[in-house]
């Protein structure tokens, strides 16, 4: 029992050595020793002693078990471990299903590090390591950014293996394809890269691994910040990887040749690469008839010619080409204004800010205060600045329609891209009139047609142009008409396995059992004649 108590109160200066020492063999094999306090000691002064690192003296001295309680769950530690050395069946740990040996205390340090115990005895150079890890996970709910009238309604949690899990649940393939790699110096974040083998182009994985394994920082605690590492152009407002939280996104994703990045201790998933039209696009449209999909699709695209110009448009014309208007509406517009002693770019400007002013405070706080602030600053600050004269009413109209037509966008880092291009437009809609408008929206195509991602152009199909992945951009035709996948996506394997109705060519071709058409009877009679 002495080494127990200089473990804990001897020499420090012995201890700070090692630390050194360990410091300079960082990522080197340490092998364990036969003595149990030359063990001990050097797991706790790579632990510098840490607190909450419990260690529990066994068979009289001659064996010791530690873990982490914070990480580790005190039944299994108690049920594995302790009610076996109580009743004698100190042989029965190791052969415990969960129980591994090694000789590297490195490697202890790992583990110790992801919630396992470490069993040491004394005369013995090998560490026994149990799985006694503690789960504190909340259900796979649906996602609240993402909700749908139908289909899947689980989501993603902050457990990476139950991620993995409802991916395999949706996919029992020997092609999908897991790796992981540790990210973050001191976090060693456990990121998963998940694709189907056969499908997903070899140098697209490749590169995916390339730029996610030359990650060096301390710390990687969300898939943003992953993003912003390896994404082709930082200088851009416009997303270049798809965020989702959603099961069934990811799989349809996959089953194209597209490329999945998923991190311990979040809920969101990477997709790479992507492209613009992919923001517009919602799990409700394949779960509708393809008329309702494509129809809704239309006014999301839509949406962003709104969410972008339409307070840019309305500056120009009441500030330079009032001729437009028609002539009924001359008169009530020109009465609106008139009232308001500053420009309409002031105008907008304010009205704008004020809109983000109330949602970032609805998001921040509590769900029934924040309705409650969606409700004041909608109804009752609107009304005020009408009623004193600070704003007119179509101001308030065309700011309340732009702000609708942003939040339409089923991505929110898209829909952030779209607020932020508002105010330049804006500015320049004062200063120049529909030419300024004209000039911002050139620059914008220009800078979308020259964004990638991985390689892939950002506006593909459109540009380049692809007829034949117009089938699901704009609109969305049947499932069955689309034989081949998205270009964009570089799959090895372009073509679907199939996608027909077999039930509607067998009724054409008279193979129906019991049943033959009149056409198909008619075209056997045909032909038996000739």
């Amino acid at each position: 029992m002495g080494f127990f108590k200089r473990l804990f109160f001897g020499d420090h200066t012995r201890l700070q050595d090692r630390d050194l020492a360990h410091d300079h063999n960082h990522g080197r094999k340490q092998l364990s020793s036969k003595k149990l306090s030359e063990n001990v000691d050097y797991l706790l002064s790579n632990f510098h002693k840490s607190n909450d690192l419990k260690i529990r003296v066994l068979n009289e001295g001659n064996a010791a078990l530690l873990y982490f309680e914070s990480l580790s769950d005190q039944e299994k530690v108690f049920e594995k471990i302790f009610a076996p050395v109580e009743n004698g069946q100190i042989d029965e740990i190791s052969k415990l299903r969960s129980a591994r040996i090694t000789q590297n205390l490195e490697e202890v340090i790992t583990n110790l590090l992801g919630g396992q115990a470490a069993y040491i005895e004394d005369g013995s150079n090998k560490v026994h390591l149990f799985d006694v890890t503690s789960c504190y996970n909340r259900t796979p709910e649906e996602p609240q950014n993402e909700r749908v009238i139908r289909g899947a309604h689980d989501g993603f949690i902050e457990n990476i293996m139950i991620n993995i899990n409802l991916i395999r649940k949706r996919i029992e393939n020997r092609n999908l394809t897991v790796k992981y790699i540790k990210l973050g110096t001191y976090t060693n974040t456990n990121v998963a890269i998940i694709y189907m083998d056969g499908i997903a182009d070899p140098s697209l994985v490749q590169e995916v691994e390339r730029r996610v394994s030359s990650i060096e920082t301390d710390m990687v605690h969300s898939p943003g910040l992953i993003e912003e590492y390896i994404e082709d152009q930082t200088n851009t407002p416009f997303p270049q990887m798809l965020h989702t939280e959603r099961p069934d996104r990811v799989v349809g994703n996959l089953m194209e040749g597209r490329v999945a990045i998923m991190a311990e201790g979040t809920p969101t998933t990477l997709i790479a690469p992507s492209t613009f039209f992919m923001f517009y696009q919602a799990s409700d449209d394949y779960n509708m008839r393809w008329f309702t999909g494509t129809f809704i699709r239309l006014v999301r695209l839509f949406s962003f010619v709104i969410a972008v110009g339409l307070p840019a448009f309305y500056i120009a014309i009441v500030g330079f080409h009032f001729e437009v208007i028609p002539d009924e509406l001359i008169i009530p517009v020109k009465a609106s204004i008139n009232e308001i002693a500053y420009p309409p770019i002031i105008e907008a400007l304010v009205m704008v800010v004020i809109i983000e002013l109330i949602r970032e405070a609805g998001v921040r706080l509590p769900a029934p205060i924040g309705q409650t602030i969606g409700i004041v600053g909608g109804l009752v600050i609107g009304d005020a600045v009408v009623r004193a004269g600070l704003v007119s009413n179509l101001m308030v109209i065309v700011v309340a329609l732009t702000a609708i037509a942003s939040f339409v966008v089923p991505s929110n880092e898209l829909s952030t891209a779209l607020r932020l291009l508002t105010f330049p437009l804006i500015v320049l809609a004062g200063t120049m009139g529909f030419v300024g408008i004209v000039f911002g929206m050139l620059i914008i195509i220009i800078h979308l047609t020259k964004l990638q991602s991985f390689g892939v152009p950002y506006l593909a199909p459109v540009a380049p142009l692809n007829f034949g992945d117009l089938k699901d951009t704009f609109v969305r035709l049947p499932m069955f008409m689309m034989k081949t996948r998205p270009k964009d996506s570089h799959a090895i394997k372009p073509d679907a396995l199939n996608p027909v109705r077999k039930w509607k060519l067998s009724d054409q071709q008279g193979s129906k059992p019991n049943q033959q058409p009149d056409g198909a009877e008619a075209s056997s009679k045909k032909q038996s004649d000739r």
